[in-house]
């Protein structure tokens, strides 16, 4: 797998009317090379991907633009080129369409009805059209839309497709299950950049576009409100690509490291691939396990400095005045705590929490997209991929982490079925069993692990606790046998192992053990469920329903996962 050149791209989708009036062409093309100019300026570590079927008109202006400006051009087709081709009207726009198939990558869309049903125009081929408007919609960061802002009728028009984007509904017998979940989401993650046009009359007399809009206007759409594209992006996007920005810079920095130790979705060693899915999984969670160490540290390390100058403090208030540099203990107490000052900002500044956090999440929202497309699964609808169902009503800055697994699914798209035996391999690599690999075996590990180390905490404690109240008995007993200087030492003692004490149980805190170790048994419980499940069911089916439901569920539990940690941050950490 090629790590270094596994990078998350900025996604511009295309849909645009066909019977755009010839004497705006020039003009249309100069706003979208000024829209190419504008996002390659503000995010200059984003590559740019297009997505266009190629219809005459305007998707080939975009597509045409969108090479020059040196994006990756990436064709969802309707149809198969030869019956697609029956659409373009006039040999210049069948010339344009066979140059832009060349130069761009091909994703041939499933056929919707039997052979022959769309070769001619009618509904069978209206609902082609459709599917390629929803694919594209789906896998888009921002939808560009050359339309004249009327609304239609038109099954899979660019009216349809933009409503498709923005609210996930378009009417018709298809995608009613993603309709549902987007009505009841927030949909704050939809854009569309929209350039006013004009439409071609069948007697050849321009149409201008809807009241008040004025041919070549710009705007930004979203769900339930509108921005002048002189205004620029709005914020909360400007953030979200900001943050694929630090991600895919992240990935270079690192490459080296990451192709050396990279993991595959199973856990093993990461073999060479071009499956930008793979390649990004294998990149996130490298990632996500090194800035887990740079937290880890971190977090150690202000829990150590507070343990110190507690310790310190104590030193200095309770120990006798006469014992050697006991008042130099108030100097380590300030030295201690500009230290602990200086981590905290270090890893506040480098945003490795907030790093860790996303990372992960990532990472284990494509481990599911994996495996849901190795079952099979995704294509069973154009727009059921793992980012339609991960952290659906989640702030929109973790609206970068879908958009990536939105991205990572533009260039992997596979109508062919796996063979149901695959279905028996993919369960024994992502399900797996304790102690020989898997999810059961990392969770049932896990698991263990941290109530070994949640019980040393409590040991821990109980030990300071015990020795505190048998330091209390002996001076309660043995007062008047004690001299004062022990008696100080002493409570100084006890002032110690309570800091300690109280330190570790911090640290634990912190670290959420005791969240996690209840979420490490409630996934294996998932797992253990759908393990079981599978050895009873045999149809493929039935199989896939399983794998189907399990991903959910893990998707589900990683984004609260996910939440619950970004409301603990790093910085709170304070002593």
């Amino acid at each position: 797998m090629a790590v270094s050149a596994i990078v998350a791209p900025l996604v511009v989708g295309v849909t645009s009317h066909r019977n755009i009036p010839a004497r705006e062409a020039e003009a249309i093309r100069r706003r979208v090379r000024e829209f190419f100019a504008q996002l390659q300026h503000e995010f200059p570590g984003l590559p740019l991907v297009v997505l266009s079927a190629l219809a005459a008109g305007g998707d080939q202006w975009v597509a045409e633009e969108a090479l020059a400006a040196g994006a990756e051009l990436v064709a969802p087709l309707p149809l198969p080129p030869a019956a697609y081709a029956d659409d373009f009207t006039d040999a210049a726009s069948r010339v344009a369409f066979a140059e832009l198939c060349r130069r761009a990558r091909v994703l041939q869309l499933p056929a919707l009805s039997a052979a022959g049903e769309a070769a001619m125009p009618g509904d069978a081929r209206d609902r082609h059209y459709a599917q390629a408007g929803i694919y594209i919609a789906s896998h888009s960061h921002i939808l560009l839309a050359l339309w004249d802002g009327r609304e239609s009728d038109l099954l899979g028009g660019t009216a349809q497709v933009v409503r498709y984007h923005l609210t996930g509904v378009m009417p018709g017998a298809i995608e009613r299950r993603r309709g549902a979940q987007a009505l009841l989401g927030r949909g704050d993650e939809s854009l569309v950049y929209h350039i006013v046009c004009s439409r071609a009359g069948r007697d050849g007399v321009a149409l201008p576009p809807l009241p008040p809009l004025q041919p070549l206007q710009a705007r930004w759409l979203g769900r339930e409100r509108v921005r002048a594209g002189s205004d620029g992006m709005p914020a909360e996007f400007r953030l979200m690509f900001t943050r694929m920005r630090q991600f895919d810079e992240d990935c270079q920095r690192h490459a080296e490291r990451i192709r050396a130790d990279a993991q595959a979705p199973d856990g093993t060693a990461a073999q060479a691939s071009d499956d930008p899915i793979d390649g990004l999984f294998a990149a996130a969670d490298w990632l996500a396990r090194h800035f887990q160490r740079r937290v880890l540290q971190a977090l150690r390390s202000i829990y150590v400095l507070a343990t110190l100058m507690g310790i310190a403090f104590v030193c200095y208030s309770d120990l006798p005045t006469d014992l050697p540099y006991q008042d130099h203990a108030i100097y380590v107490f300030i030295v201690l705590f500009g230290a602990g000052v200086l981590v905290d900002r270090v890893a506040r500044r480098r945003d490795w929490y907030r790093k860790y956090i996303d990372y992960r999440a990532l990472a284990e929202g494509l481990r599911v997209q994996h495996w849901w497309r190795e079952a099979g699964i995704a294509p069973t609808s154009s727009s059921g991929f793992a980012h339609d169902n991960f952290m659906q009503k989640q702030d929109i800055e973790l609206g970068w982490i879908r958009n990536v697994m939105r991205a990572a699914s533009v260039r992997t798209f596979d109508d062919a079925a796996p063979p149901d035996a695959a279905l028996a391999r993919i369960g024994a690599e992502w399900i797996g069993a304790p102690g020989h690999g898997g999810q059961l075996d990392y969770y049932t590990r896990k698991s263990e692990r941290r109530s070994r180390t949640q019980r040393l905490t409590r040991g821990l404690g109980r030990a300071c606790l015990w020795t505190s109240i048998a330091i209390s008995l002996l001076l309660a007993l043995f007062q008047h046998r004690i001299g004062p200087d022990d008696t100080t030492s002493l409570v100084a003692l006890m002032g110690t192992l309570t800091i300690i004490a109280a330190a570790r149980e911090s640290y634990a805190y912190r670290k959420g053990d005791k969240e996690l170790i209840k979420q490490y048994r409630y996934m294996h419980g998932i797992f253990a469920e759908a393990r079981h499940l599978l050895d009873r069911v045999h149809d493929a089916n039935g199989r896939r329903e399983i794998l189907r439901a399990l991903g959910e569920a893990a998707l589900a539990e990683h984004a609260e996962w996910a939440l619950m940690h970004r409301e603990r941050p790093l910085e709170n950490a304070r002593f």
